[in-house]
């Protein structure tokens, strides 16, 4: 048995590395980064599908007082006109990844005279995102900790639609649709089930709403939920209103099923 020394010895030892931005634990992890990652279950849940004709993004409005005005609670953000983003998180750290995101793609469009691709954009976050710490003393570090934040980034450019995930360790990923959040794992397998390679972008806006009833706590309303879209021809971020979020929340109450043909496209996963 150990004694209360050992174990204060060992409580010691790990609050020593849990401490340390940039040191790695005899385990070889860094327990800012998980920790930074448990921050991403605190913000709201969000969904991104990604069709053969565009992107959608959707995200929960988690309202901490009815007397809070929905519109003021910004889960969904334009980084250029041809790609956006949800987060969930810690808004203030998303606002300044999204910032550095917003002029680099206005520095490579004057420079190139192009768009930037949104693989070139989750890359950009995800070299923001990794670059904390104390610093050398030599270059300012913009951050002291890791950020708090996963983002959800869909655009359509010059190879198509894309969506990318970032997270506090760097990482980013490519998706065909993901989920970020609290309710994650039930809404990642709630996709997973659902999806299926030739999805519209109709069905593709139905599945993201159906996805956050089926995880949310509070019933789904036009208020508590964002709805964005980026979408061939036009290539524009486009965020909807309320009305036409409300629309197809309509269509789904008065639908048993999901749609009438996921069950004939399941076989197309």
């Amino acid at each position: 048995n150990l004694s209360s020394w050992d174990i204060d010895q060992m409580l010691s030892e790990s609050n020593e590395y849990d401490h340390g931005v940039n040191t790695f634990s005899p385990e070889g992890r860094i327990y800012q980064i998980e920790y930074a990652i448990q921050a991403i279950k605190l913000g709201s849940t969000a969904i991104g599908i990604k069709t053969n004709e565009g992107v959608v993004l959707a995200a929960e409005r988690r309202l901490p007082s009815p007397l809070m005005i929905p519109s003021s609670l910004e889960k969904v953000m334009e980084i250029d006109g041809h790609v956006g983003c949800v987060l969930s998180g810690l808004v203030a750290d998303a606002r300044t990844l999204v910032d550095h995101a917003r002029v680099e793609t206005q520095n490579h469009r004057f420079t190139f005279n192009e768009s930037m691709t949104v693989k070139s954009i989750a890359q950009s976050i995800s070299d923001l995102a990794i670059n904390f710490g104390e610093g050398d003393g030599s270059k300012r570090k913009p951050m002291a900790r890791p950020y708090g934040v996963s983002l959800l980034i869909a655009g359509i450019d010059k190879n198509g639609p894309a969506l990318f995930q970032t997270d506090p360790s760097g990482n980013y990923m490519d998706w065909t649709a993901r989920a970020i959040g609290p309710a994650s794992e039930g809404a990642q397998s709630f996709l997973q089930e659902n999806y299926f390679s030739t999805i519209t972008m109709e069905e593709a806006e139905k599945l993201a709403l159906k996805t956050l009833k089926a995880v949310m706590e509070e019933k789904i309303k036009k208020d508590n939920v964002e709805l964005c879209s980026v979408r061939l021809p036009s290539k524009k971020f486009e965020i909807h209103d309320s009305e036409y979020v409300q629309r197809i929340l309509s269509t789904l109450n008065q639908q048993k099923t999901l749609f009438p043909c996921l069950k004939a496209n399941s076989h197309k996963k």
